[in-house]
C-alpha cells in the first residue's frame, strides 16, 4: 500500500511521540573556539537522511525531533521544468525515488559540470509529474524498510510550512547547470523569500552570489560557499577548489562561511588514519569566515583514530586545543546533537552522572588483539571499571589469557610450524582446530597474536596497523597489571571447558585460578572485586565451595523470560548474571521488536545483570540505535536499567558515565532512550520482518548440572614440547587435512 502526502503529517506525529517531549534543551557553557564563540550548528542533512528517505517530511520532522534545540534543516534546492523548487538530494531523481517504475521510458542524458550524465532529471517533469513519485532511499546499504511508505517529494514552501524549521538552509548546487536549460536559480531564490524565512544559502559557484549579492538586507541570510573535491573546478573562474582555497580573504568578499569536507581538516592517510589537522579552521576565523564541515554520518568507514565511534569523530572537531568548527552537516543530526551539548569539554576526572559498571571484553579488544598487554592497558586507561581474563589451560598446567580455546582464531599459528598439531574435538567444536592444551606456555608465548574482526564479511576490519600488537599475558600476569592500577574496581575471570580438560586432558582449572588468585596477593580480603563467571552452573558451584569469590553466571543462549524457580537456583551458586543483549531487546531483520522482562526478573532476586557484547561498529546495532554505540547504551542503562556492559570498546561506555545530559532534571530527547518496537511502527507493513521461533525460557532444568568430575590423568605423549607433538584427544581423530589447514589460512587473511 501506497501512503499519500496527506498521510505525512500523520507519521510525523508519530515520529515525534516516540520520543519524550521537546524541551528547551540547555547548550554547554563551556568556551567555544567557534567565531562567534557559540555552540557549533547542527545542520541536518535533507532531515534524518541517515534513517529516513533524504528530504522526507518525516526525516525532517524526526531530525527536530531529536536534535538541539536551534538545529538547521537543510535543503538541496532542484528545480522542475515548470519552475518549482523541491528538496531531493540529486540532480538526478533516480537516485533517490522511485520515479523509474512510472516513466521507465524518460530517462536523458546531460552534460553536468562537463560530464555527460544519465538519469531522470528534475528539468524534464512538472511537479504535477511528480505527484505520484516517492522518495525511497539514496544510499543503498541504508534499510529499504521505508521505501514503500509513499514519502512525496515536497516543495520547499511545503517543508518550511508543514515542518516549521527553526532554521533553514537551502543550497544551490547547479546553478549553471539550470541556467544552461533556461531555469533561473537565482530569480527562484528570490521568489521563495518573500514568503519562506531563509536563514543560510549556500552554493559550490561563485557567480551564484553574484548574482544575489545585495538583494538581501542586513537581516538576509548567512552565504556560504561551498568547497567541493580539491581537485574539482568552480566553473565560474576556472580555478579548482584547492587554488580557491589559499585565497580565504576572496570568498570572503561574497560569503561569510564557508562549508568543507571533512578532510579538508583533518585528512587521513591512504590507511584511513588520521593525518595532522590541517589550518584551515584558524585561517578563515582569521579571515572572518565561519566554517562548516560536510560528510558526517554514522553507517560509513570513518578514521580508525576514532574506534567506529561517531561521537569521537565529531568531538575531535570541536573539542580540541586549537581549533572547533562552526558547524556539522550530519545525516544523524541526534548523534552531532549529543556531542556537541552531552559531551563536549567533559574530562575523564568528570563527575559520573551514572553508575554502572564498565567490563572490558578481552580488554579493549576493539582496538588490540584481544587479552594482550596492549589490550588491558587500553582498557585501564579508557575508564574500564573491570577488565578480564578469559581462561585458557597450556599443555602444561600453565593458566593464561585468551578468548578462545582455539589458538587458530586468535592467533597467527596457522603460520608457524605449530600447525601440525591440529586436532578433531568433537566436544569442542564440530571444525578441527589447534587448542591451546596443545601447547605449552613457552610454545604458545612464541606465538603472535591477532585482532579479532567480527564484522569482515561487511569489510569492516579493527585497527589494521596494530592487527598483531601486544604479547600474550598468563594469568598471573594479568592479575599483578590489575593490582597494580588505582582505577579498576576490579577483575572478571571466565572459565570454560572445565569437564572436557578434567577428563580428557587431565588439567585442573579451578585449582590453578585459586592457586594464581592467592599466589598474586588475591586473598577473600583483597580490595580488588574477584569475579569467576561461567556458563556451567557446576564450575561456579566449585568455586565457592573453595572461595568467597563473586560468582556470575553467563546465559549463553538468547532468552525471553526466566521463571522464579530457575532464579532461585541460580542464587545458590551465582551473585550475578550475564546475558545476551538480544536478552532485553529482541530484534528480527534489523529493529527491535520490544523488550523482556528479564532484567527485572533477576534483579527483583537481587542480582545485578551485566549484558554482552557492546561494539561501537554500527552493523552491530540494530536500526533502531542510529548507528551509533552511545545511543545504543543509553537506552541499555536508563531503559532497561542493566548494571553493567561488557564490551570490547571501554572508552565509549566509560565516556557515557560523564554525559552532561544525565545530570539534568529533564533530559533532552537526543539523549532519550529509544522505545522498544517503536521504530518497527513506522515500516511499510508489507516490509515487516517474519514472525519468528520463540526464544528459550530459563528454568531450573536448565542451570541444574552434576558436579565436576575429578581428574584424569592425561597419558603422556611421545615427545612433548616438539613441534611436531600432537594433542591427545580420546574421542576424537588427531588429523591434519588440507582443507583445515585452508580453512585457517583463509581465516588468517581476513583478520
Amino acid at each position: 500500500m501506497i501512503l499519500r502526502s496527506s498521510t505525512i503529517l500523520f507519521y510525523s506525529v508519530v515520529l515525534i511521540q516516540l520520543f519524550a517531549s521537546q524541551i528547551d534543551a540547555q547548550r554547554s557553557t563551556s568556551p567555544w573556539q567557534t567565531l562567534s564563540g557559540d555552540a557549533p550548528l547542527v545542520i541536518a542533512r535533507g532531515g534524518f537522511s541517515g534513517l529516513f528517505p533524504d528530504s522526507s517530511l518525516a526525516a525532517y520532522s524526526f531530525a527536530i525531533s531529536t536534535s538541539v534545540d536551534g538545529a538547521v534543516m537543510w535543503c538541496d534546492v532542484q528545480l522542475t521544468k515548470d519552475g518549482a523548487g523541491i528538496c531531493f538530494p540529486d540532480l538526478n531523481l533516480g537516485n533517490a525515488s522511485n520515479i523509474q517504475e512510472f516513466y521507465p521510458n524518460r530517462q536523458k542524458s546531460y552534460a553536468v559540470n562537463g560530464i555527460p550524465t544519465q538519469g531522470w532529471f528534475t528539468i524534464d517533469f512538472s511537479l504535477r509529474d511528480l505527484s505520484n513519485v516517492y522518495l525511497i532511499r539514496g544510499i543503498l546499504s541504508r534499510s529499504e524498510k521505508f521505501d514503500g511508505n509513499g514519502y512525496a517529494i515536497s516543495t520547499i514552501q511545503n517543508v518550511a510550512t508543514q515542518v516549521k524549521p527553526e532554521g533553514f538552509w537551502l543550497n544551490f548546487q547547479h546553478d549553471a547547470f539550470y541556467t544552461q536549460q533556461n531555469l533561473n536559480m537565482s530569480s527562484f531564490l528570490l521568489s521563495v523569500s518573500r514568503t519562506v524565512s531563509i536563514d543560510y544559502i549556500s552554493s559550490p559557484e561563485v557567480n551564484f552570489f553574484r548574482k544575489i549579492a545585495g538583494r538581501f538586507g542586513r537581516n538576509g541570510p548567512n552565504f556560504v560557499f561551498q568547497f567541493l573535491r580539491l581537485e574539482d573546478f568552480e566553473p565560474t573562474t576556472n580555478r579548482t577548489y584547492g587554488s580557491i582555497l589559499s585565497n580565504l580573504t576572496f570568498v570572503k568578499t561574497f560569503a561569510s562561511g564557508i562549508l568543507v569536507p571533512k578532510s579538508y581538516i583533518l585528512p587521513l592517510d591512504d590507511k584511513q588514519y588520521l593525518l595532522p589537522h590541517t589550518s584551515l579552521v584558524q585561517d578563515a576565523h582569521k579571515a572572518g569566515l565561519e566554517v562548516y564541515v560536510s560528510g558526517f554520518a554514522n553507517d560509513v568507514d570513518i578514521a580508525y583514530d576514532y574506534s567506529f565511534d561517531p561521537v569521537s569523530e565529531y568531538l575531535s572537531f570541536v573539542d580540541n586545543a586549537n581549533f572547533s568548527v562552526d558547524g556539522f552537516l550530519s545525516d544523524f543530526p541526534i548523534t552531532a546533537s549529543a556531542s556537541v551539548d552531552c559531551f563536549s569539554h567533559i574530562s575523564r576526572n568528570a563527575t559520573k552522572q551514572v553508575d554502572f559498571l564498565v567490563i572490558s571484553k578481552n580488554g579493549a579488544s576493539g582496538d588490540y588483539p584481544g587479552c594482550t598487554d596492549l589490550a588491558y592497558e587500553k582498557a585501564i586507561k579508557d575508564g574500564a571499571d573491570v577488565i578480564d581474563c578469559s581462561v585458557q589451560m597450556s599443555s602444561d598446567g600453565i593458566p593464561f589469557c585468551l578468548s578462545s580455546i582455539d589458538l587458530g582464531s586468535t592467533t597467527t599459528i596457522a603460520q608457524t610450524p605449530f600447525r601440525n598439531r591440529s586436532t578433531s574435538v568433537p566436544e569442542i567444536s564440530s571444525v578441527g582446530g589447534i587448542y591451546t592444551f596443545s601447547l605449552t606456555w613457552a610454545e604458545i608465548q612464541s606465538l603472535t597474536p591477532a585482532i579479532s574482526n567480527p564484522f569482515k564479511d561487511s569489510l569492516f576490519f579493527r585497527n589494521p596497523n596494530e592487527r598483531n600488537s601486544g604479547k600474550l599475558l598468563s594469568l598471573s600476569e594479568f592479575l599483578n597489571l590489575a593490582k597494580n592500577s588505582t582505577s579498576l574496581s576490579g577483575v572478571l575471570i571466565s572459565v570454560e571447558n572445565a569437564v572436557y580438560l578434567r577428563e580428557k586432558q587431565g588439567l585442573n582449572v579451578v585449582k590453578a585460578v585459586l592457586d594464581t588468585l592467592i599466589e598474586t596477593g588475591y586473598s577473600n580480603s583483597t580490595t580488588k572485586k574477584v569475579m569467576i563467571q561461567s556458563t556451567n552452573s557446576s564450575v561456579l558451584v566449585e568455586f565457592k565451595k573453595q572461595s568467597q569469590y563473586e560468582t556470575v553466571y553467563k546465559v549463553q543462549e538468547t532468552i525471553r523470560d526466566i521463571f522464579e524457580y530457575g532464579i532461585e537456583e541460580i542464587k545458590k551458586f551465582a551473585t550475578a548474571v550475564v546475558i545476551r543483549k538480544s536478552s532485553v531487546f529482541p530484534s528480527a531483520d534489523g529493529f527491535v521488536t520490544g523488550q523482556t522482562k528479564v532484567v527485572e526478573r533477576l534483579q527483583k532476586y537481587q542480582l545485578p545483570v551485566y549484558v554482552e557484547l557492546f561494539r561501537n561498529e554500527f552493523v552491530s546495532q540494530p536500526y533502531d540505535f542510529f548507528s551509533d554505540a552511545t545511543v545504543e547504551i543509553n537506552s541499555y542503562i536508563t531503559e532497561a536499567g542493566i548494571n553493567g556492559t561488557i564490551t570490547e570498546f571501554p572508552f565509549t561506555a566509560a565516556r557515557y558515565k560523564r554525559n552532561r545530559c544525565l545530570g539534568r532534571k529533564i533530559s533532552p530527547t537526543y539523549m532519550s532512550p529509544v522505545q522498544p518496537g517503536g521504530l518497527l511502527t513506522l515500516v511499510t507493513p508489507q516490509s515487516l520482518p517474519p514472525a519468528q521461533a520463540p526464544n528459550l525460557v530459563i528454568t531450573d532444568a536448565d542451570v541444574i548440572e552434576p558436579p565436576l568430575p575429578p581428574i584424569t590423568a592425561k597419558a603422556p605423549t611421545s615427545t612433548p614440547g616438539t613441534p611436531s607433538t600432537k594433542a591427545q584427544a580420546p574421542r576424537g581423530q588427531t588429523r591434519l587435512t588440507l582443507s583445515l589447514l585452508l580453512s585457517i589460512s583463509a581465516s588468517l587473511l581476513l583478520m
